[in-house]
């Protein structure tokens, strides 16, 4: 993925996935503007690199939203990049997840990503040339317990992003949906801390969740192949194994809430 000289906008910036993107994206010569709603984060992010400038922005807000992204284009110039990995990822029961956080999650989550996708592709497709990259995820397709309500934002999020990708095919704008296993982040760490699937909690204390610099490495590697979805790690392993063997798949999963 060519970056000198280039804007990018990675949402999810102070910590994470998104933190590294975004260090990585400034380490090869491109502006990178780094959205999140924690602002020490964001600071000491920033803080890093001339190449780095923060801006807090609620993406669960389109107003928000809408802003940040014309500060970005009056600051730094027009979009080039945006790699889109802002999230939450809390885990409840169905029956116990109430209704206000259970809209919080798809406007962060799903509707975070469209206001984003949406906020920057006009410029793009005028200027015909651009890149995208959402962070779905394998739960969006690998389901799990005590996460439907996650699950379902991210199913929400892949679908959104395979039907963009070949809406806007002919543009010169790319879309890539990233679709990532369980990675050893402060998003897991949400999950941990609230009711956590017991897949998840072994995975953790085994230290067999996937190493965030890893999935990295492997999305840049999807983009420079131009895959439109990227399966980083074992994720291609769980599609199969979903798609080819859901009962045995549901069994092993609900035996770890024995």
């Amino acid at each position: 993925m060519e970056t000198q000289g280039k804007v990018a906008i990675v949402t999810g910036g102070a910590s994470g996935m998104g933190q590294i993107f975004a260090r990585r994206l400034a380490a090869g010569g491109a502006k990178v503007a780094i959205f999140d709603v924690n602002q020490a984060g964001l600071d000491a992010t920033a803080a890093e690199s001339d190449n780095l400038t923060a801006f807090r922005c609620d993406i669960s807000s389109l107003e928000d939203v809408e802003t940040k992204v014309g500060q970005v284009a009056e600051q730094l110039g027009p979009v080039d990049i945006l790699v889109h990995a802002a999230a939450l990822m809390p885990a409840h029961l169905l029956s116990e997840h109430t209704h206000p956080d259970m809209e919080r999650l798809f406007r962060i989550n799903y509707f975070g990503t469209t206001y984003m996708n949406r906020a920057v592709l006009p410029s793009m497709t005028e200027r015909g040339t651009g890149r995208i990259l959402n962070f779905g995820s394998i739960a969006g397709i690998a389901l799990v317990p005590k996460m439907g309500a996650y699950c379902a934002t991210k199913a929400a999020v892949n679908a959104y992003t395979e039907v963009l990708q070949n809406e806007i095919r002919n543009t010169g704008v790319r879309a890539h949906l990233i679709c990532p296993p369980a990675v050893n982040t402060p998003l897991v760490d949400q999950t941990i801390d609230t009711d956590s699937p017991g897949s998840i909690i072994e995975s953790k204390e085994k230290g067999r969740l996937a190493d965030p610099e890893k999935i990295v490495d492997a999305i840049f590697k999807g983009v420079a192949k131009d895959k439109d979805i990227i399966y980083p790690s074992e994720a291609k392993f769980l599609y199969y194994w979903r798609a080819l063997a859901p009962k045995l798949w549901w069994k092993t999963v609900m035996n770890f809430e024995k």
